[in-house]
Formats: C-alpha cells, structure tokens, sequence
C-alpha cells in the first residue's frame, strides 16, 4: 500500500503524528527559521535602538537569494545519495559569464542570461553523465569539476569587474524592496510541482534504495542525470542572482557556496543519505544561514571566529533535529 494510502488509512490522530514524523525535518527548520528571526530582530534591536525595517528585510532577502538557489540545486543531488562539490564553480563561472556578456540593455542581459543558464546545465550534464553512466563517485567528480569550472571562470574573467545593467539589478534584486520574494515563491511552487510528478516521486525511490527502485522499472540513470542537471542550472541562477546584487563580477566569489549549499540543506532537514527531506526546508536553511551571518555581525563577534560559531550553531542545530526526529519517529 502507497505511503499516502497509509497515511489515509489510518485514524485523524494516527495520520497528524504520521504526517508530522514524515516532515519532522521541515517542521524543525521552519522553527529554528523562526527563531532566527527573531534572534536577529533582538540582536539588532538592541545594537541600532529600533526594528529592522525594510531596508533591513531587503538586504536580507537579496542577501539570501543566491544561496536559496544553490541549496535548491544541491537539494536534487542530495536526495538521490549524492553531493555536489561543484556548486561554487558553476556560481562563479555563471557569475563571471554575466559581468562579461550582458552589455548595457535588458534584453541582452535576459539574451545571455537564457545562454548562462544552458552552460549551467550543460555543467550539471556532465556531472550528471560522469556519476550515473561512469559509475563514479559523486564526491570525486565534482570536486575535480570544481577545479575545471573555477578555472573556466577565471578564465573568462581573470579579475573582478565586468558589469550589470541596472535595469537587470532591479528586475532581480530591487534594492527599494523584497522584491525577489516572488521569485522565491515561484521556485517553491516549482519544486511542490516536481515533487509530486514522475520524476519526483523517482528521485525519492533512487535515494530510499537505488536498486529496489531499478526493480520497481525506475530509470535511475536518466534520473540522477536530470537531477544533476537541475542542479547546474540552479546553481547558474544563484550565480545570476550574485552578479545582479554586486553590479559587478568576481570569479572567485561563489567559492562558499559549495559548503554553504550544503549547510543549508543539512539545516532544512535533507538526510545526506537520501530519500528524506524537502527542498522547502533548503530554502528555510538559506534563510537561516543568512541571518546566522547577520546577527553575528550585529552582534559584533570578531569575523575571525564567525566560521567557528556558525559550525558549532550547525552542530547543534543537526544533533538536536537529529534527536528530537529520532525520538519522534521511534515513537510512532
């Protein structure tokens, strides 16, 4: 019997804790979200004597963006048993591509914008070929694709510069407003979509048992392929996105967005042994690595030790979402 027939089986009070053990790991991170929120507004409120306010909110959310849809793309690695250590050069070499090629007019910028995304794919593709029909490990392609795509970026920009046209700034990070929430919103309602199609429900079966769902007639190469491939065209929109808030490009600043990516999907309740999770809380994970960065700095902790405290907040974060999910889970 399908999980959701199950679930539908059972009585009201079965199905509310059924239902609350299967997305404990959301649960958790829209909490911890929550609690962010609110740790920032006292850490600030206390440093500036008032409210963040739109100025604030803006600064946050196109602060986050990028990272939302790097963390989206990791997502659909992830939860096949995979990882990709390549999300920093496909944000970089996107980035880079941007502050070359856009010109002065919006339409050329939306042009190459479209011809970013395809080398984003087509990056995701070859990760994608090289870890379903070579049977490698994904930890080792992509990081030895890391180092290609890292050097691909440099190469098309071997120093900071280039630039934006601000009619695109404004189309994708307005700086009067939280404007980019919208599409925030649009790559949500994208991913509940994708969740309940074919390939969805395939990826889920690849990352629960690979070969159980071979048997079941899954097409588990052409779904880890697909997956990667989603991944690299997130990750060339993170890049986008990074290029439109600096006005400008930098080879080398998507580098943290490998770790980052991963941080967040850990914090959205992804398990990094697939099947389990939702790419909702990666974008909840963004958020609230976001706002880690921000009341550290407002609470003016050395940035020296911030890297420090923001593992031990993720070692906390994971062990007691871990447990408390756990706990639960056993409980049922």
């Amino acid at each position: 019997m399908p999980p959701d027939a199950t679930a539908a089986a059972l009585p009201r009070g079965s199905r509310l804790g059924h239902t609350i053990a299967q997305n404990i790991g959301l649960i958790l991170a829209c909490a911890i979200l929550i609690l962010a929120v609110f740790g920032f507004a006292l850490i600030y409120g206390i440093e500036q004597h008032r409210l963040p306010g739109n100025f604030e909110l803006t600064s946050a959310v196109n602060s986050a963006i990028p990272l939302v849809f790097a963390a989206v793309g990791q997502s659909f690695v992830v939860l096949t048993r995979g990882i990709d250590l390549s999300v920093g050069g496909v944000v970089d070499l996107a980035n880079a591509m941007a502050a070359v090629t856009m010109g002065k007019t919006l339409g050329s910028a939306l042009g190459w914008s479209a011809i970013i995304l395809m080398t984003g794919a087509a990056c995701g593709l070859v990760n994608g070929l090289l870890v379903a029909l070579g049977r490698l490990p994904p930890i080792v392609v992509t990081l030895a694709t890391l180092s290609i795509f890292q050097g691909l970026a440099i190469r098309v920009l071997p120093e900071p510069g280039g630039a934006i046209p601000p009619a695109y700034t404004n189309l994708l990070v307005n700086p009067n407003g939280p404007w980019a929430l919208v599409y925030i919103v649009v790559l949500g309602l994208g991913w509940a979509a994708f969740r309940r199609s074919r390939m969805g429900v395939d990826l889920y079966a690849i990352g629960n048992d690979e070969a159980s769902a071979s048997a079941l007639g899954v097409n588990v190469l052409r779904t880890k392929i697909i997956a990667y491939v989603l991944d690299g065209t997130l990750g060339a929109a993170a890049g986008l996105f990074l290029a439109a808030s600096a006005t400008a490009g930098d080879a080398t600043t998507g580098n943290s967005y490998t770790l980052s990516s991963i941080v967040a999907v850990v914090l959205g309740g992804i398990s990094l042994f697939g099947g389990r999770g939702s790419a909702i809380g990666a974008i909840a994970g963004a958020f609230i690595t976001t706002l880690i960065v921000n009341i550290l700095f407002f609470g003016h902790v050395n940035p020296l030790y911030q890297s420090f405290y923001e593992g031990v907040f993720l070692i906390i974060a994971v062990v007691l979402g871990g447990a408390i999910g756990g706990a639960i889970r056993r409980r049922r």
